[in-house]
């Protein structure tokens, strides 16, 4: 069974295999991976697939409504938590982000709403052959960063928002070769070639 390249430990392969690419239209699991990804500038996915569970369970499973209520007190038991990435920047993003997440969600009616329509509502189809082709951030990441950081959103820089919408099934990037290319391709009924 061939898989993308990157996939080289069990945790990778799991997640690869059963995440990585399917298309999400959940709010709480799509802001789960917007500050799960915030968390990650500067380190390795690895390192943030490892604390997920500790991310879990300090930030209330990712419910925005909690998370955008944080009080400094829930600052100070982050900043003390071992199981997460403890940097003050990142812990004050989250919260800013819970906030700006339900204005998004009170204009649009849901954040997956406001966030496929930048696809129109269909994932982009890649067919790229090896991972140097897979471009770190695209035009299109660069308007939805640019979109983000105007509603307030920090921790949304471009390449940030390429993984995202790579993570959450906005765009396949998994290679040709890899057998979830065309399983995640089929997972949506209408599909469309990336420009």
């Amino acid at each position: 069974m061939t898989r993308c390249e990157w996939a080289t430990t069990p945790i990778y392969e799991t997640y690869h295999d059963t995440e990585w690419g399917v298309p999400i239209h959940d709010d709480r699991l799509l802001f789960e991976f917007l500050i799960l990804e915030g968390a990650q500038a500067g380190l390795s996915w690895l390192t943030i697939l490892r604390k997920r569970d500790a991310y879990r369970k300090a930030f209330h499973h990712f419910d925005p409504v909690k998370v955008a209520r944080y009080s400094v007190n829930d600052t100070q038991r982050l900043l003390a938590d071992a199981g997460i990435v403890r940097n003050r920047l990142k812990i004050a993003s989250a919260i800013q982000n819970a906030q700006a997440f339900l204005k998004v969600q009170e204009e649009f009616g849901t954040f997956d709403a406001y966030i496929w329509r930048f696809v129109d509502g269909r994932p982009l189809q890649n067919a790229w052959q090896s991972l140097k082709q897979i471009p770190p951030r695209t035009p299109l990441s660069d308007a939805l960063s640019k979109d983000l950081r105007q509603r307030g959103f920090k921790f949304v820089g471009s390449t940030i928002c390429y993984a995202h919408m790579q993570a959450t099934g906005m765009v396949n990037d998994h290679l040709i070769t890899c057998f979830r290319h065309k399983e995640v391709a089929a997972l949506s009924p209408r599909v469309k070639k990336s420009k």
